[in-house]
């Protein structure tokens, strides 16, 4: 963006332009409700009446953190679930690959204890 800001208006074109909502009607006004909610997490400032938004530095760190834990701690965990392991282990296995193996069994047992696990196919 910009290091004057962004208003409710670039933040939308900004949303349509990374998510291709271009032809889903997300709306300048659901984006400044999106906009009202990150402020509320405090994740973006609006100082004063002005209808620039501004990003703080730690708010940035935050959402990066955020971001990085989806696309590369839960998403692929999740992924495991509902895939179980069949075969031999590879034989580099690193403390990071048991780790995941680990998360994966233990994700697999909440998601009984929760009554949420899908049926084995047969």
């Amino acid at each position: 963006m910009s290091p004057n800001g962004f208003t409710a208006g670039e933040f939308t074109d900004k949303v349509r332009a990374l998510t291709g909502w271009a032809d889903h009607n997300y709306t300048v006004r659901q984006g400044a409700y999106d906009l009202r909610k990150l402020r509320a997490k405090h994740l973006v400032d609006k100082p004063g009446r002005s209808r620039r938004y501004h990003v703080p530095d730690q708010s940035a760190r935050t959402i990066a953190g955020t971001l990085a834990l989806r696309d590369h701690v839960i998403a692929p965990i999740l992924a495991g679930v509902r895939n179980p392991r069949l075969g031999r282990k590879p034989s580099t296995w690193t403390a990071v690959d048991r780790d995941y193996e680990q998360l994966r069994i233990d994700m697999h047992q909440l998601f009984e204890d929760l009554a949420i696990a899908t049926p084995a196919a047969a």
